[in-house]
């Protein structure tokens, strides 16, 4: 059963149409990714899709409710955690949560103890009587993601959650939302990050300029594409990566940290212009390793040229 359907959404501000007719459904229980570059339309999408935003024409049905017919309904059903973070900031994290809750229908009971328990997976038990203005950037965004979890929503929207945080706030963040998708939760990830999508979701859908470009799972898109290989190696010393790219086998050679990263179709044929070069040079190997297509090869393959 779909959890959401989008059919055939179309937003434009002014003369920018920002979504062009985008179309897909996502599956009950499932971590769905919206992936795609900055400006590429994932935003205005979640906005639509949570009702913040009313399309120029198509649809969206939440849990068989239709957005536009059953909107308070169907809001009733979600959690949504913005970009930046929309809590209270004079109230405390405590005072936050509990208001949350309330708007959601929880009882006093269920409140204090959800608001105290959400305190202390989200690591502010000793923080939650705190104003929320005193809070670091991470914790805000903590705030408002048991904000949006409090009522352990059947659907979460994520936007971007985790931008520009520490490493420890976005773990924990992370940790949070897979906790509620085990227990049943459907969950929609927008980002750009290809690294986060590819661990999270069990499908992305790749949108640029508006529009879909594919949508399945990270392992089936690197299975697609895997012409696009490369070889990383580490000399002992610092070479030009265009030396690389006399050769048609390579398509492109950049650095990578302390390696050259050679993507090439043909990996055997790579190697050997590697060990070439080696000998021309006096170059010492101090590691070489053959890679499959990432999900950030993909990503590239399918948006370089269209951005």
């Amino acid at each position: 059963m779909a959890a959401i359907e989008v059919h055939d959404l179309v937003k434009t501000f002014g003369e920018t149409k920002a979504v062009r007719g985008i179309s897909f459904s996502v599956e009950e229980g499932e971590f769905f990714g919206l992936l795609g570059p900055n400006g590429a339309g994932k935003t205005t999408t979640i906005r639509m899709m949570t009702g913040v935003l009313r399309p120029d024409s198509g649809s969206v049905t939440v849990l068989g409710m239709d957005l536009r017919k059953r909107s308070l309904e169907a809001k009733e059903k979600m959690g949504v955690i913005p970009e930046v973070g929309n809590v209270y900031p004079d109230l405390s994290g405590r005072e936050n949560l509990e208001l949350m809750a309330r708007y959601y229908g929880l009882s006093r009971k269920q409140r204090e103890e959800r608001s105290e328990q959400m305190l202390k997976e989200l690591g502010l038990a000793e923080r939650g009587d705190d104003p929320v203005k005193k809070y670091s950037k991470g914790m805000r965004q903590r705030i408002s993601i048991g904000c949006a979890m409090i009522h352990e929503p059947p659907v979460l929207f994520l936007d971007e959650p985790t931008e520009g945080l520490d490493v420890q706030s976005r773990r924990m963040i992370l940790e949070k939302v897979k906790q509620l998708n085990k227990k049943g939760s459907t969950v929609v990830l927008t980002t750009h990050n290809i690294e986060e999508a590819s661990r999270m979701c069990q499908r992305v859908c790749i949108i640029n300029k508006g529009q879909v470009l594919v949508i399945d799972s990270p392992e089936k898109l690197r299975s697609t594409f895997e012409k696009v290989q490369s070889v990383e190696v580490s000399f002992d010393r610092k070479v030009d990566c265009s030396i690389f790219t006399t050769d048609r086998c390579v398509a492109k050679a950049e650095e990578a940290g302390d390696k050259v990263r050679i993507y090439t179709s043909d990996p055997n044929l790579a190697i050997e212009k590697i060990m070439a070069i080696k000998e021309e040079k006096g170059l010492r190997i101090i590691s070489m390793t053959t890679l499959g297509p990432t999900l950030e090869d993909v990503f590239i393959k399918l948006t370089e040229g269209k951005t």
